[in-house]
Parts: structure tokens; C-alpha cells; sequence
């Protein structure tokens, strides 16, 4: 399947979400308490594809949206791409989808933006569940891959990998062991998406890397009333589990975390394992 019909039929299963600053396209398969699954970059909600159906059948309901300049989503010029920014835009989003009490799941960015939703609305958290992300987050450089895309000019010069093949070199290489060709061309169009990945080139350039923002998420952590568990996609050439996964075991106060096949994008090769993760969690 072509990467356009493989797009299009991902837009036909899920429906517009109407938030103020930015509107998104929302997923939602299956009935039960709901999951909410974070996206990072340079991915959207596309990356939960899999994992979804696998919530559904275990009696959940797997929820996903577009954050603001990826995907489907709007992207707006005058938007805060910041972490926190986006944090505050995944409130009114939740709000404006009817999602009160929910389990969630953070990857890549959406670690430290998803730890800054909890500070915001810890209430109304079951669980949670990491994916091969970052807590500390003032002393975190980007990987190789993406250090480029957060420059004006060698960024765009970079982007343009997405129209090529190179950029299915790139997801074999960093991201995943199981993907078509096609499969990673939808990525990338879903990733340039109507402003050429003007908007993407924002939130890679607005990383919130102070000490305050570090502290602030920590500490939203540390005092968590709910379960935590990491799970690792263990080939992961860029966030490494020996290098990120202690720093998040110490901040969650867990001794261990679950190590699966998968390189960045775990999601597209672990996605049985990630949800039979959380189906158990939940039911403790």
C-alpha cells in the first residue's frame, strides 16, 4: 500500500478535534477505561497504529492525537511549540475530546511534556507508562539525527531527507527494525505535512532545558499517586536504557524496568508487549 492510501486510511479512522490554539485529529478504538498515547518527533499518532487495536482487545480504549505541528494536527506560526506550551494545549485537548480519568503513555518528548500534564492535572492520572524518553532534561542533547533539524538553515537542508529514501535508511537505523518503505514515507510526509515541516523545525527548537522545568517535572513525579512503569525498546541507538533509563527508575522510585525488542520507535515492533504492559498494571 502506497504511502498516501496508507495515510488516508489512518485519517478515516479517526475523526477532527477542536481545541483553541491549534485543532488535531483524534483516534479512539476500543471501549474501556481509556489510554492515552503520547507521540514524540519526528513521529505523530501514526506511531500507535499498532498498539491501538491491541488496548481494544484487552479492554481498553486506546486514544491518540496529533500534537500541534505534526501530522494532522494545525500548525500555527503564533503557537508556544515549547514543552510546556504543549503540555498546556494537551489539557484543553483532553477537555475538548471528554477525557477525564485516564492511563498514559509518554515516548521521545513526550516524556518530559507528558510529565508536565501530570504536574498540571495529577488527579486525573491511573498509570503511567514510559517509552524510551528523558526526565533529565537540562543536561539532554539531541541525538545526531535530530541535532539538524533545530538549526534555521541546515535544517530545512535536512528536512528534505523525508522526501527520499535516505529517510527509510534513517527509521531502519535509528527507529525500528519492522517498516516498509512505504510505511516510512508516510512518516515522513506526516512529518512535513502542509508547511513543509516549518512548525516541527519550532518544537525541536524549543526544548524546555532548564534546571526549573527539570525540578518541576520531578518533583509532579515524586509525589505521584498512582502506578509508574519504563519499558525499553533495547537496540535504541539514541536514547540508550544504560544512559536514560536510571535517571527515570530514580525519579519514579522503581528498582527495574522491562526491556523489549525495538530500537527508538519500540512501538512498531513491541506493540503486543507494550499494551499487554499496561492491561496489567491497570488491573493491579
Amino acid at each position: 500500500m502506497s504511502a498516501k492510501k496508507l495515510i488516508q486510511q489512518w485519517k478515516q479512522q479517526g475523526q477532527p478535534l477542536q481545541v483553541a490554539g491549534a485543532n488535531s485529529y483524534i483516534w479512539r478504538q476500543g471501549t474501556g477505561e481509556p489510554v492515552v498515547c503520547m507521540h514524540g518527533v519526528p513521529a505523530s499518532g501514526f506511531l500507535y497504529r499498532k498498539v491501538l487495536p491491541e488496548l481494544a482487545k484487552r479492554g481498553f480504549e486506546g486514544i491518540t492525537l496529533d500534537l500541534p505541528g505534526l501530522g494532522l494536527a494545525d500548525r500555527p506560526t503564533n503557537f508556544d511549540y515549547s514543552w510546556s506550551g504543549l503540555s498546556a494545549w494537551y489539557v484543553k485537548a483532553l477537555d475538548a475530546a471528554g477525557i477525564d480519568r485516564f492511563h498514559l503513555v509518554v515516548h521521545d518528548i513526550a516524556g518530559p511534556i507528558g510529565f508536565d500534564l501530570i504536574r498540571r492535572l495529577p488527579e486525573r492520572i491511573l498509570s503511567l507508562t514510559v517509552l524510551n524518553t528523558m526526565v533529565d532534561v537540562s543536561t539532554f542533547h539531541r541525538p545526531w539525527t535530530m541535532e539538524p533539524f533545530a538549526w534555521p538553515v541546515i535544517g530545512r537542508l535536512w528536512l528534505q531527507s523525508a522526501r527520499t529514501p535516505l529517510f527509510y535508511f534513517l527509521m531502519k537505523l535509528q527507529g525500528m527494525h519492522n517498516i516498509s518503505r512505504h510505511e516510512a514515507a508516510a512518516y515522513g510526509q506526516l512529518l512535513l505535512g502542509p508547511d513543509g515541516g516549518r512548525a516541527f523545525q519550532k518544537i525541536m527548537s524549543s526544548f524546555n532545558r532548564t534546571k526549573e522545568f527539570e525540578h518541576a517535572i520531578k518533583a509532579s513525579l515524586a509525589v505521584r499517586a498512582f502506578p509508574a512503569q519504563i519499558i525499553w525498546g533495547m537496540e535504541d541507538p539514541a536514547l540508550k536504557s544504560a544512559q536514560y533509563a536510571p535517571p527515570l527508575m530514580n525519579a519514579l522510585n522503581l528498582t527495574s524496568f522491562q526491556k523489549v525488542s525495538g530500537k527508538h520507535f519500540l512501538q512498531e515492533d513491541s506493540y503486543c508487549e507494550i499494551a499487554e504492559a499496561i492491561a496489567i498494571q491497570a488491573s493491579r
